[in-house]
């Protein structure tokens, strides 16, 4: 690329496009909140109906609803399905407010085979598996660009690759795959857990023949694809040791890192992401799950202490 710097490597521009430092907040709202996101209405909508003190407005487009929840001054959003609406909203709220910390609520494919529908993962650490290289066929195999770093195995052309990002106060940009879940709040949902009873029959009385469960660690990746691959989901599991997949956690991960907000995701299995071996259930469960992500989230909040 010419310009008026002259010559400069691809390499060296790809890697210099992480994101940019934030500033804080500038909204009129300066009560500390916790930010209580989900991705889409029906998952948002079993927690807004405990909400207390409701009040709402709207920032470009989306709606953020203030309130009281489980004894915590919150704000409730939605951050829209896929990565980059849930970087750009996660981003939105905590320039408009003073946001203490970050806890995702919604549903999920589940990975980890041992993992059940309806069963809710509370993951310790987030990737990007579609933060990729793309990689040119030849003929032994595939060539990949040299200057990624490649941490992990490939699925046929894709080569997961670490992503370089800023972050608040630190001296210069990072290289890293995963964003790790604040420990405090881990812990919060380890002594939640053991008082959450899970629902095991959705609305219409189709019942599950197990008793979901809460766990606690493991990886969690996400990507800007929904899966419903057998194949695909057998690699997330042996290449990341991942529990579960979704659309948002690792890219508001990523955004609460880059700004040093604690995050934590709490994600309940609407379907096995095509390891079922018959038809997606996403739509037969995914009140259930919804509502026993939800159920976990509340119990989270009530075990949390400060803003």
């Amino acid at each position: 690329m010419l310009g008026k710097f002259g010559l400069l490597p691809v390499a060296a521009l790809w890697l210099a496009a992480a994101a940019l430092p934030v500033s804080a907040h500038s909204g009129a709202d300066e009560t500390r909140r916790t930010a209580v996101v989900s991705a889409f209405p029906p998952e948002i909508a079993v927690l807004r109906a405990d909400l207390r003190d409701e009040a709402s407005q709207s920032i470009n487009g989306v709606e953020f609803v203030t309130g009281r929840l489980a004894g915590h001054d919150v704000v409730l959003f939605l951050s829209g399905i896929s990565t980059v609406n849930a970087a750009m909203t996660a981003q939105l709220a905590l320039d408009r407010f003073h946001i203490g910390r970050i806890v995702f609520s919604g549903i999920a494919g589940g990975v980890d085979p041992d993992l059940n529908i309806g069963d809710v993962v509370v993951a310790d650490r987030w990737g990007q598996y579609l933060e990729s290289v793309f990689a040119r066929k030849v003929e032994d195999g595939w060539e990949k660009p040299p200057f990624f770093k490649y941490p992990y195995a490939n699925f046929a052309m894709m080569f997961p690759r670490s992503v370089t990002v800023s972050r608040a106060g630190a001296a210069a940009p990072e290289t890293r795959f995963w964003f790790p879940v604040d420990e405090t709040l881990l812990d919060s949902a380890r002594r939640a857990a053991s008082g959450v009873v899970l629902d095991r029959c959705a609305a219409d009385n189709r019942c599950l023949s197990h008793v979901p469960r809460v766990v606690i660690g493991g990886s969690g990746v996400s990507g800007g694809a929904f899966i419903d691959n057998a194949a695909f989901r057998d690699y997330a599991f042996a290449t990341f040791g991942a529990r579960v997949l979704d659309m948002e956690s690792a890219a508001v991960a990523h955004v609460a890192w880059a700004n040093g907000v604690p995050f934590i995701a709490v994600r309940s299995l609407s379907d096995l992401a095509g390891g079922s071996g018959q038809a997606n259930q996403l739509e037969v469960f995914f009140g259930l799950a919804a509502a026993n992500a939800a159920r976990v989230v509340k119990a989270m909040l009530a075990e949390m202490t400060g803003s």
